[in-house]
């Protein structure tokens, strides 16, 4: 069911209208316009909401994000190949590098929280 910026309990998922906008803009989801001209989103479009912010709170900029949505689709676009740079490439390979240490960090601090926890628990005991 298409939903509608203008709906009084707003759009699903905490996209924002003014986020849905900003990703319209950035070409990073498409909508169209109802004849009330409020913006009607597939449920698709509004579901990439969360990985959007996501890979844009990880860092990654819109241009990137709008190059590698295709492989995050089911069933996937085409990928567009077309205009791709060896500037690109460097760019997504740093932002993975960037990914896999934030990543990495996150587990090391998951872990130490996890034996501290344990510690606690055993003196609780």
């Amino acid at each position: 069911m298409p939903h509608r910026d203008g709906h009084p309990t707003g759009p699903p998922r905490g996209a924002s209208p003014r986020q849905v906008r900003f990703y319209e803009a950035k070409s990073l989801i498409t909508s169209t316009r109802g004849p009330n001209n409020y913006r009607d989103c597939s449920e698709a479009a509004l579901g990439r909401d969360q990985q959007i912010r996501e890979l844009l709170n990880a860092g990654l900029s819109t241009q990137a994000i709008r190059a590698i949505l295709p492989c995050l689709q089911s069933p996937r676009d085409p990928i567009v190949f077309e205009g791709v740079t060896s500037e690109t490439v460097a760019a997504l390979e740093r932002e993975r590098d960037s990914l896999t240490e934030h990543i990495d960090i996150l587990a090391r601090n998951r872990h130490a929280i996890a034996d501290y926890l344990a510690e606690l628990q055993k003196r609780a005991e």
